[in-house]
């Protein structure tokens, strides 16, 4: 997790929220499913210690690991005024997360990118979704889903907790100029770790 400072897509879908994602190599029977993973972001946003406990930078994201459910990744994160993940997908991993203190933006692309092969896509109209969450506020998105998180406050920091099952195996990070779409680099779990 580090900071941040032509196809034609179809439309990407969350995974019903009652039964387990499949698909990719690391999922298993004990998978939990997605309301699983709202629910443990939820609690844990609610979670007053745990949040306390967060150090806050006024130069850059921090973070602290934590225990996801059923083998999940979890993360509690702050972010400083200004600050954002810019865009980037986490692979085969589906997740969910809410806003624990401040507020978010979320920009995503209601698309499902080509897994490999590709550096530069152009992207279709319409394929834009913006959503702002509030403390309390957060969602659950499927795999692959290509997004970049911010902090649009000039003054406050804004805290967050974040779940992805099967742990994060990759997350591949893109640049974008318009309808242009740029495979700029993959990370690897050592990366952010």
């Amino acid at each position: 997790m580090s900071s941040s400072r032509s196809a034609v897509p179809t439309a990407a879908a969350v995974p019903s929220p009652s039964a387990p994602v499949t698909g990719g190599s690391a999922t298993s029977a004990t998978a939990p499913t997605v309301a699983e993973l709202m629910d443990f972001v939820r609690g844990a946003a609610r979670d007053e210690a745990l949040i306390a406990s967060l150090p806050l930078d006024p130069e850059g994201r921090t973070w602290i690991r934590l225990d996801g459910p059923g083998g999940s990744e979890a993360w509690l994160i702050g972010w400083p005024p200004g600050t954002g993940t810019g865009w980037h997908d986490h692979a085969d991993s589906f997740g969910a997360f809410t806003t624990a203190a401040g507020a978010l933006k979320e920009h995503s692309l209601a698309v499902r990118l080509p897994t490999d092969g590709w550096k530069t896509l152009e992207l279709t109209d319409g394929v834009d979704r913006s959503r702002e969450l509030a403390t309390g506020q957060g969602r659950a998105f499927g795999q692959n889903h290509v997004h970049e998180v911010l902090n649009e406050s000039e003054v406050a920091h804004a805290v967050s907790v974040h779940a992805y099952y099967p742990p994060l195996p990759r997350i591949r990070r893109f640049s974008r100029t318009g309808a242009v779409l740029r495979l700029e680099q993959t990370e690897r779990p050592e990366d952010w770790q």
